[in-house]
This record gives C-alpha cells, sequence and structure tokens, in this order.
C-alpha cells in the first residue's frame, strides 16, 4: 500500500500547497516548463556514462600484457553511473523545482537554477491583462513546447518552453474568467 504524504493545513482546513500559500488562498492550476529544457544535462550526463567504458578501453589498448578484468570494466561502468547521475542532477533539479502556481489570488512562478538561485515573481491575477501563446518553428511544434506571453500592468511575461501552450493558455483564461479578471486598458491621465 503506497504513503501518501500529509499536507500541512492552515486555520480554515485547507491544504497548504507551498510555504508561501496564503490561508485563505487555493491553488487552482500548477504547471512546469517541458522537460525539453534538461536536454544539455542530459547529453552532458550520457558522455558522463562514457568515461569508465572508455578508460578500460584506453588500459586495454595500452596495457596489452595486463589487460582490465571484468570486474574492473563493472566497477569502471559503476563510477561512469554515478558521474552521470551527478552531471544530470543540476538539469533535472533545474526543471523539476521551477514551476508555475495560479491560485484563485495570484499568479507565482517559481524559477530554480542550480543549487543556490532561486527567483519568485509572484502578481495579483488583477495585474494580468492579456495571455497569448506562441509555437514557433518545427522543433516547438513537433515536441508540443511553446511560450506563454502575459501582459501586465508592470510589463510582458514570457514563459518559455510550456508544455502544450494553447491547453495552459485556456486554462489561464478560464481561472482568470472564473475570478472575475478581465481585460482592462490602463487609467488614462487627466490633463
Amino acid at each position: 500500500m503506497a504513503k501518501t504524504k500529509k499536507l500541512p493545513v492552515t486555520a480554515e482546513g485547507k491544504a497548504k500547497y507551498f510555504d508561501d500559500q496564503f490561508d485563505d488562498e487555493e491553488v487552482l492550476y500548477v504547471f512546469r516548463k517541458h522537460p525539453v529544457v534538461m536536454r544539455t544535462g542530459l547529453i552532458v550526463g550520457s558522455l558522463g556514462l562514457l568515461v569508465g567504458p572508455v578508460y578500460t578501453l584506453v588500459l586495454t589498448y595500452t596495457q596489452v600484457d595486463n589487460p582490465p578484468s571484468m570486474v574492473f570494466f563493472y566497477l569502471s561502468f559503476v563510477v561512469s553511473l554515478i558521474i552521470s547521475t551527478l552531471l544530470f542532477f543540476p538539469s533535472w533539479m533545474s526543471w523539476y523545482f521551477s514551476v508555475f502556481i495560479v491560485t484563485d489570488q495570484r499568479f507565482i512562478q517559481i524559477t530554480q537554477k542550480g543549487f543556490f538561485h532561486r527567483s519568485v515573481v509572484d502578481m495579483g491575477l488583477g495585474q494580468i491583462q492579456m495571455v497569448n501563446y506562441e509555437v514557433k518553428g518545427l522543433q516547438e511544434t513537433l515536441l508540443g513546447y511553446g511560450t506563454i506571453m502575459m501582459q501586465t500592468f508592470v510589463g510582458d511575461l514570457l514563459i518559455h518552453y510550456i508544455h502544450h501552450p494553447a491547453k495552459t493558455q485556456k486554462r489561464l483564461l478560464e481561472i482568470l474568467r472564473s475570478q472575475g479578471v478581465t481585460a482592462t486598458s490602463l487609467p488614462q491621465s487627466e490633463d
């Protein structure tokens, strides 16, 4: 039987999904970037897999009289797996801990870069004026990712590498409409 993690509860008895969640706030939608953002880490990690076998191959050709044993090969391959995991882990961690949260009050963008750099963008839903998306090029079309463009009172917010941007945009617009947020014009100055 699988164990489920119990979430902390707010004063109103609602589940608390993230640390900065207000007591009267409800999480409506959570999404993250497409896994394609991990491609560099995957390539570097794959090269890390070659370290042990290539080292064993070099020893085989340089020490013809005393080639490495199969035990040495397997141990070097285990070391290669560890190296590969260490090389890939930062990319996975940046992808996994970078998340976009839409609550009934605000939009939160949490971006993790490496181990020690985290940035948070927090804006009220009322600040969002327009939500659009763009899928540009063959790679984005085939792999199903694109860019979400949010126009706000503060400026434009571009979110690249979003999985299924059309569905995400539609869901964001549904949430904005359900919360009573409509596109409004900027207040005009009186001359």
